[in-house]
């Protein structure tokens, strides 16, 4: 019997207790290293199990008592259902919002692809790396954007990163949505302009602010998300449209959550507000979503897609997308202009759980009932108990904890699919309920 197993047979207070006790040996080491002498170097300074994420770590798993409900095995294809140990649940956990990944279509077409193709190209696409699926997946994305051209990376993460890192500097201002991704914050930072986050989706404070400070910069990126991946809720897009005109700067969209979901034919919240692709100078997106494969892509205008081919560092020295993820979105987006039925499924679906979910009474914040509906709890251990009941009782969905949401807006958070059938939701929701109340009543 190995550590793992033997620390999985002991009873929550058990756990709990173990926890505490390595958390004090742990202070204890690192006070006792520090009393070495003035030229002493405490071990916390140069050894991992004493680094303070790796305390972190065991009290979260202290919070937890090692009922970890993160990083279970599931046993298939992510869908409305999925097993894991031997037992089926509806699954509310990820993001196979048109039901792609697992298509026959889009398994065909990665056969193919890493058939003629391999299963890496081996090298950057600068140095070696191009095949002809790239590019007909990047003409495809452009044509789903109503723009010119496009240029995938390896990671949706990195290519907010790469782009707004790239493309602004110290003499630049970006403005972003105060609840956008971490990969936008980052790229930001890392970019060395001014950062300032504005109130979720307060156009008017973008205004004001330019009104009064555009002069003050060279450049200003305006950053802001399609549907927001924790919330479910979306922009009001013209108006940032209008400010980006009248103020002479930049606007980005990021497009992950809403490409596939919005618009009647998915086209993403470009569609939904039936604006035109040069309404926004960056249309960001990922391949992970909707369109069952992995990576991302920026989208617009030839001389944006010129500029980072040639000289943005997290394409010109990453390796180029494996055949397999181009042909499986290239092929996903063909099945999804051939049917459009599924993008209609997929948002009665989502209108018909937020519906339910708010007959009862269910707090799910800003959620516009698209392909995610949070439900917010509001502290971490009732979060992570209501997890809990909920997978007992044959419901997987995950909670999302502080630092990614603020402690008194920590939620489970539910992604809704074109799979999920309305008898599986109208099921899930009176779980939901029956737990959620118990839970508060208790």
């Amino acid at each position: 019997m190995d550590i793992r197993d033997a620390v999985t047979r002991l009873s929550p207070e058990e756990k709990r207790e173990l926890v505490k006790r390595l958390l004090r040996e742990k202070t204890a080491q690192t006070e006792s290293d520090a009393g070495g002498g003035a030229g002493a170097i405490p071990k916390a300074h140069y050894r991992l199990d004493l680094h303070p994420l790796a305390v972190s770590g065991l009290r979260a798993a202290e919070a937890f008592a090692f009922e970890d409900p993160y990083f279970r095995i599931h046993e298939g294809v992510a869908s409305d259902t999925t097993r894991i140990s031997g037992r089926d649940y509806i699954n509310f956990s990820n993001y196979n919002y048109l039901g792609l990944s697992g298509h026959p279509t889009v398994v065909a077409a990665v056969t193919e692809a890493v058939s003629r193709y391999g299963s890496s190209v081996s090298a950057s696409r600068m140095v070696g790396g191009e095949r002809p699926l790239h590019r007909d997946l990047e003409r495809a994305l452009a044509e789903l954007h109503g723009v010119e051209d496009a240029l995938v990376m390896v990671s949706g993460y990195g290519t907010n990163v790469t782009a707004i890192a790239h493309l602004f500097g110290p003499k630049d201002l970006i403005l972003h949505d105060a609840l956008i991704h971490n990969s936008v914050i980052m790229g930001a930072v890392l970019s060395g302009a001014r950062r300032m986050p504005f109130r979720h989706n307060d156009w008017q404070a973008v205004d004001d602010h330019l009104r009064k400070h555009r002069r003050d910069y060279e450049r200003v990126l305006i950053v802001v998300e399609g549907i927001y991946s924790m919330d479910g809720d979306y922009p009001d897009l013209p108006a940032f449209v209008e400010i980006r005109n009248r103020h002479k700067v930049f606007l980005m969209v990021d497009e992950a959550h809403s490409v596939g979901v919005m618009g009647r034919r998915g086209h993403g919240i470009r569609e939904h507000f039936g604006l035109s692709g040069d309404d926004a100078d960056i249309w960001m997106g990922t391949l992970s979503k909707a369109l069952a494969s992995c990576g991302g892509y920026i989208a617009g205008s030839s001389m944006l897609t010129h500029m980072m081919k040639y000289s943005a560092p997290g394409f010109v020295f990453s390796v180029g997308q494996s055949p397999a993820d181009a042909g499986a979105a290239l092929a996903a987006i063909g099945v999804m202009r051939a049917e459009p039925d599924r993008v209609e499924r997929l948002q009665q679906r989502g209108r018909l759980f937020l519906k339910l979910a708010r007959e009862r009474g269910l707090p799910t914040g800003l959620s516009q009932g698209y392909s995610v509906v949070p439900l917010i709890v509001g502290d971490t251990p009732r979060c992570v108990k209501l997890t809990e009941a909920l997978f007992r009782r044959g419901i997987h969905v995950q909670p999302i904890l502080h630092p990614a949401v603020d402690e008194r807006s920590v939620r489970l958070r539910f992604f809704l699919t074109c799979s999920h059938t309305e008898a599986q939701l109208r099921q899930a929701v009176a779980i939901i309920d029956e737990e959620w109340r118990a839970l508060r009543d208790a």
